[in-house]
């Protein structure tokens, strides 16, 4: 199987692809052969067996045929194994990952995810991996069941809390592509959406390198507190045009006094909106769930101070 997108599938660009796809085709190609053979032969005896004007058509005695049972039966299990043996050894490659592998560990929670490369850099709902080489990625989630879902590799494995699950792939293509949750987890399951870079070996290294390092270090604080919100999934909770959401709208609300579910009141400052970054249980506004869950080790001191930035200048429209 090639790289071109089908009617059925998107273009494969991992080295299992192409496997998946044709144990997918062969099902589905057997599957139509049989849906025409029922289908014409069901057509076939409505037309050669239909009643003749008032005839009363009366069955002869035979009430089976040994031959044409063992032919339904036999061809079948044939298929059934085929597709058995066929499956199972696709599955073990998927499974099993290669001696050397990358290993990453992936990490889910509503509603993003969360990247541990092996140098300490972390990334959000961003895996950049390298072409050619294969990739181990060890998953767990935080809250409840995801999925890891990349069409275009023909990959998916649960992200399971308290346990470790285990997916490995290899692109074989530079670019982009599209990394979804497949396992419905809370209401911003549709917008747990994320990305797959795949960069050369070269650039992968480059990259790997300079991940640790502080970013966006000229970058004004709102200008990187804007890039935050869409980039790291704040705006998956929180809107920025005053509608509620999973949580409390970003607008209009720096400086303003909100009460929080204990009864109590609070005003929104720079230290309320960090303490709800990496601990967001601790003062939780009235009215919503205690679902937000903490960034810390996720977000730099310097991103924080952008999102507190960003906030501002969204009250101050």
């Amino acid at each position: 199987m090639d790289s071109t997108a089908t009617l059925w599938m998107p273009p494969a660009q991992s080295t299992i692809a192409g496997e998946v796809d044709a144990l997918f085709y062969f099902i589905f190609y057997v599957a139509m052969g049989f849906f025409f053979l029922v289908v014409l032969a069901a057509l076939y005896f409505l037309i050669r067996y239909r009643r003749k004007g008032n005839e009363v058509g009366l069955t002869d005695g035979h009430d089976h045929n040994f031959k044409l049972e063992l032919i339904w039966t036999i061809i079948p299990t044939i298929l059934v194994f085929i597709v058995f043996i066929w499956g199972f050894r696709t599955y073990l490659k998927m499974n099993v990952a290669p001696k050397g592998a990358i290993e990453i560990k992936v990490t889910g929670q509503k509603w993003f995810w969360s990247f541990d490369y092996p140098n300490g850099a972390v990334t959000l709902s961003e895996l950049v991996v390298p072409a050619g080489r294969p990739v181990k990625l060890l998953l767990s989630s935080r809250d409840v069941i995801h999925s890891f879902y990349v069409p275009d590799f023909r990959i998916k494995m649960d992200a399971l809390p308290n346990r470790y699950t285990m997916l490995w792939f290899e692109a074989k293509n530079v670019g982009t592509y599209n990394l979804y949750c497949a396992e419905y987890c809370g209401t911003g399951h549709s917008t747990m959406l994320g990305k797959v870079k795949v960069l050369s070996v070269s650039d992968y290294e480059k990259w790997l390198a300079n991940a640790g390092a502080e970013k966006d270090a000229e970058v004004p604080l709102p200008e990187l507190g804007k890039k935050v919100y869409t980039g790291k999934a704040c705006m998956t909770c929180h809107t920025i045009d005053g509608t509620p959401s999973v949580g409390p709208t970003f607008k209009n609300v720096f400086g303003h006094t909100v009460e929080l579910s204990d009864g109590t009141t609070i005003t929104i400052d720079e230290n309320y909106i960090r303490e709800s970054v990496l601990k967001p249980q601790a003062k939780v506004v009235k009215g919503f769930a205690p679902v937000m869950p903490t960034f810390q080790g996720l977000l730099s001191n310097r991103e924080i101070d952008g999102i507190i930035a960003y906030i501002k200048t969204l009250s101050e429209q």
